[in-house]
């Protein structure tokens, strides 16, 4: 059977802070993300299966990325965990929604942490082939599972 590549679209609001960085977006503001996340695998072939004929249900893709990104990223404030203590206990003491990550919070390396995520979780003969993340309509940057 042909391996396929199915794609699923995803959104989810966000800010973050590039700290340190020599331009306006060491300034905390926020993008409204969309991420495209493909997946590839070869559909089922088994005439008793209901499922005959997919890669994966889309629903199984939907709960895996809501689960591993959207319900933590989605309103967030994404801070760099170097980014000063005190700072962030204060955010942490007003904001419910405060994410400390080990990275500079940029979109290329949100990509590889979604990439991480994503891979852990997705069934026996489905691989992740890529990801696409847009800050802005114009701006994204792409993971490719052959270039990892």
């Amino acid at each position: 059977m042909a391996k396929i590549r199915l794609t699923k679209e995803f959104s989810f609001e966000a800010a973050h802070a590039l700290g340190g960085y020599d331009g306006p977006c060491r300034e905390i503001h926020g993008h409204s993300y969309r991420l495209f996340v493909t997946i590839k695998g070869e559909p089922s072939t088994d005439p008793m299966n209901p499922k005959q004929g997919m890669v994966m249900d889309f629903g199984v893709l939907k709960k895996i990325v809501h689960e591993e990104i959207i319900s933590r990223f989605d309103h967030a404030l994404v801070l760099r965990s170097t980014a000063d203590k005190e700072l962030l206990k204060l955010l942490t003491a007003q904001f419910d929604n405060l994410i400390e990550v080990d990275y500079q919070p940029t979109c290329e390396n949100m990509l590889d942490d979604f990439a991480r995520r994503i891979i852990g979780r997705l069934p026996e003969g489905v691989t992740l082939h890529s990801l696409r993340l847009h800050e802005t309509a114009s701006s994204y940057a792409e993971w490719f599972a052959e270039d990892n």
